[in-house]
């Protein structure tokens, strides 16, 4: 037996080298490059919120200043894969960037309740070990982003919430700041202009069950510019995380998809991360991070496929919204069903691309 197999060998290698010609012949005939394909390195996708942005109501200025601030956030979390750093911690620095702008509807641009007070959530979650953290209606800690963290890595829990979130994040030595921290006029304004509008269909300046806030065509536009961020680091290990403000004139303690596990925000090695942004009440309802993950790991599809499908079906529901996401093989997908979504790309190579608007 233990001649054969010497045997054996020599007339493969002969049979090989044989036919070597025909497969150099087959290889040049078809394209190289889509048979051979290398896997990125790392790759870092991030979103600062989906809606009605249309390229008519922007100004040049201000679609500068968008840009700006999506290029300096995507460069963060980029020098940390670069540099060999986690996806965990990518997304975490990443989304403070976004956080401490008052563009966006996270941390310091957070819009403003009925109650004119600002309640942000946020949650991040690890692919590796499938843990996860979050935390909502939170008014005094400067980076929710910071406390999800801190509540997936030092403590039993996945979501801690308003005070008792509070206590915990100073505990944790976190950054804290007093409430006013978080106003800007900007914000305040736009709660004034849907408040009037609210009134104006109702006959009431104050009502405790109007659901105008989630069905009416203008109020419901109010709501978008959630920040999130997807990755995949050196290791192979994905990340993704969200933050946000919620909704503009939102009450009663309301809380949105954001901050919840699988609807918001989902990292799973097998298959993606992912972050969304849109009305909250029906990714809640579709579970649209987790049931994209769902789709590619039970039905085999692409992250693209899945995340159409998943999208599709919010928008049956009668919802609207986007995520981002990369997959285990370095892919990345924005896709939303709204008029726009701020977002931005980068990939080992370095490449930027930056986006607004639907086209």
């Amino acid at each position: 037996m233990k001649k054969i197999i010497p045997f054996t060998l020599v007339l493969f290698l002969c049979f090989a080298c044989k036919n070597e010609t025909n497969f150099e012949q087959t290889v040049k005939a078809e394209n190289i490059s889509e048979i051979i394909t290398e896997k990125p390195e790392f790759a870092i996708i991030i979103h600062g919120g989906a809606g009605t942005i249309l390229k008519k109501n922007m100004t040049p200025e201000k679609e500068a200043a968008y840009k700006a601030k999506l290029e300096e956030a995507i460069r963060v979390g980029y020098e940390v894969l670069k540099n060999g750093g986690s996806s965990l911690d990518a997304v975490t620095k990443t989304i403070n960037v976004m956080e401490d702008s008052p563009l966006f509807n996270a941390g310091k641009g957070a819009v403003f309740t009925h109650a004119e007070t600002n309640e942000l959530d946020a949650s991040i979650m690890d692919g590796k070990t499938l843990n996860a953290g979050a935390s909502a209606g939170t008014t005094t800690v400067r980076n929710p982003i910071d406390l999800a963290r801190a509540v997936m890595d030092k403590s039993k829990h996945v979501m801690l919430s308003g005070k008792g979130a509070e206590i915990f994040a100073e505990e944790q030595g976190l950054t804290l700041v007093e409430p006013s921290y978080f106003h800007t006029n900007r914000r305040l304004e736009s709660l004034k202009r849907v408040k009037e509008r609210e009134a104006e269909k109702t006959g009431k300046v104050d009502t405790e069950s109007t659901y105008l806030d989630f069905y009416d065509a203008d109020i419901k536009n109010a709501k978008f510019g959630t920040v999130g961020c997807a990755a995949l680091d050196k290791n192979g290990n994905l990340a993704a995380g969200t933050s946000t403000g919620g909704m503009t004139n939102k009450r009663y303690g309301r809380v949105g998809d954001a901050p919840i596990i699988g609807s918001g925000t989902y990292a799973n090695n097998a298959t993606c991360a992912v972050s969304s942004t849109g009305w909250g009440e029906y990714f809640i309802r579709a579970q649209v991070a987790h049931d994209i993950s769902a789709l590619m790991d039970y039905k085999g599809l692409s992250l693209k496929e899945a995340s159409k499908i998943v999208l599709d079906k919010v928008a049956y529901l009668g919802g609207d919204g986007g995520i981002v996401a990369v997959d285990k093989n370095g892919n990345m997908v924005a896709e939303f069903n709204t008029a726009g979504m701020y977002r931005a790309t980068m990939n080992d190579n370095g490449e930027l691309t930056i986006g607004i608007y639907e086209q």
